[in-house]
């Protein structure tokens, strides 16, 4: 399938999605679509990729957020979802902040390479792993600005794995703000060109189900 720019974006701003959908089910159920949360996560550490699906793998672990993306934008009311929309508009806005500052940035690389050099020894997966990408959200990402609001079940959010995965797949959520605003990803795009956004998605998707 060939992929133009704007896919491209398009990609990215779904891995946007995807991130808030999983934050969302993990929240709420203390689980998540396992394909989707792997994709994500290791995402972070896919620095050096050469193209857009590459940094997840393939556009089908995008699933998940392409459906995401095209229920947010598109033209159903009933696919919407408030929480999720305030989760993305979150983290695009955090996006911002951290390409303002240059020290943070510096900051966030020697931890992601941190990270990509322990990844020699330990799976991405495992419980410390995760733990350790979600100190890196809550050192360097959690200042920037206010605290996303995270809703929830109670008995979930108190439990220290969910917090975690939580902070890790928010931190997998930048990976994919940042990587959708160098390919040209501007806020009002979102806007403006919402039309444009859903019929990319929706090729995406299809080119999806007619692999399988």
């Amino acid at each position: 399938m060939n992929i133009d720019n704007e896919k491209e974006k398009t990609l990215a701003l779904a891995g946007v999605c995807q991130a808030a959908s999983l934050v969302q089910s993990v929240a709420r159920k203390g689980e998540a679509d396992i394909d989707a949360f792997k994709a994500s996560i290791n995402s972070i550490v896919l620095t050096d990729a050469q193209s857009t699906i590459e940094v997840y793998g393939s556009i089908e672990n995008l699933k998940l957020g392409l459906g995401t993306l095209i229920g947010q934008l598109g033209n159903t009311p009933m696919q919407k979802d408030a929480e999720i929309t305030r989760y993305i508009a979150s983290i695009l806005g955090l996006e911002r902040k951290l390409k303002k500052s240059s020290k943070k940035l510096d900051e966030l690389s020697k931890r992601i390479e941190q990270i990509q050099r322990q990844t020699l020894h330990l799976d991405l997966f495992d419980e410390q792993m995760i733990s350790n990408l979600a100190s890196v959200y809550s050192d360097v990402i959690s200042p920037l600005g206010a605290k996303i609001q995270i809703a929830g079940t109670p008995n979930q959010l108190k439990k220290d794995a969910n917090q975690h995965r939580v902070r890790a797949l928010l931190l997998s959520g930048l990976r994919s703000a940042v990587l959708w605003r160098q390919l040209g990803g501007k806020r009002r795009q979102i806007l403006f060109n919402r039309k444009s956004i859903v019929a990319n998605a929706l090729t995406l998707q299809h080119s999806i189900h007619q692999s399988q």
